[in-house]
């Protein structure tokens, strides 16, 4: 749902506040009788308790974050914002806050750098989420691509031990492949992450390649790509003294970088060897 409408945040806050001292019947007794909080509807204090326990803000443990700061996180994640799955690239900073986030910062009365802080925090609970099923999904599938168009024994590594740094081993005909494989639904650009031991593994096994499968918001291959081992060479950052060391970064693809299909097993493709395998995307 969008962010909820300005009384009910403030009734939500007004909610959270009280909760704790009062329980809820004698919050709403409270609520509906008292001239002081005449100012929102007995209707609009309701919603707001429903869409808190939609929310899961009353379930949850309070912690140490004040009852404003609860409400705002629920508001963004619960919202489903076109914009929060790449607000790392659209709100760089205080200034770039979206119209319906900067309208619920300014009810609950967070100032726009705490505001900007919560998004960032927002963003990285549903990058993470999206990246862990999206990778999943981009390993599967890959998996039953190559099955179905190669010869070679095609083993799913990563299913008990992601200490391999890859997730796929192909062997077959004197021929060794081993696949990383990371996965996007983002259109126009490809991020990735790279783990130090990836990162290493690749730099010590001539076989270790990068993998990118595309897919659509349906989630349909529509995509795979290989990712040169060169160019990720460039790209990766080097410990600056021996106290300091990188576990894993960011790579930002561009698309003129990206090789279509999977060259290096192209000699283990059998006839009628999926399209996407071949560097053909699906139309």
């Amino acid at each position: 749902m969008p962010v909820p409408p300005d009384p009910v945040l403030r009734a939500a806050a007004r909610w959270l506040h009280r909760l704790p001292a009062s329980g809820a019947a004698r919050c709403r007794a409270v609520f509906t009788t008292h001239s002081e909080f005449s100012d929102i509807t007995p209707t609009q204090y309701d919603a707001a308790y429903a869409w808190m326990r939609k929310a899961g803000i009353l379930d949850s443990e309070s912690g140490v974050l004040p009852p404003e700061i609860r409400i705002y996180d629920a508001a963004i994640l619960d919202s489903g914002a076109s914009w929060l799955p790449d607000a790392d690239l659209l709100v760089q900073s205080p200034d770039e806050i979206p119209e319906d986030a900067l309208r619920a910062a300014e009810v609950l009365g967070l100032e726009p750098d705490d505001a900007y802080a919560r998004i960032g925090t927002a963003w990285g609970k549903v990058d993470t989420a999206e990246r862990a099923r999206v990778g999943a999904l981009g390993e599967e599938v890959l998996l039953s691509l190559l099955r179905a168009s190669t010869s070679a024994t095609v083993e799913h590594v990563a299913a008990w031990s992601d200490a391999h740094g890859y997730d796929i081993a192909v062997q077959g005909h004197g021929l060794s492949g081993h696949l990383e494989v990371k996965s996007t639904t983002r259109l126009g650009r490809l991020t990735l992450y790279i783990s130090r031991n990836e990162y290493e593994t690749m730099l010590r096994d001539p076989a270790w390649q990068m993998i990118a499968v595309q897919f659509t918001q349906a989630d349909d291959p529509a995509a795979v790509w290989t990712v040169p081992r060169h160019w990720i060479s460039a790209q990766a950052p080097a410990d600056s003294g021996v106290l300091g060391r990188w576990e894993s970064c960011r790579l930002h693809v561009p698309p003129g970088v990206l090789l279509p299909g999977v060259p290096a097993l192209a000699p283990l493709m059998t006839p009628g060897a999926s399209p996407l395998l071949l560097g053909a995307p699906v139309e």
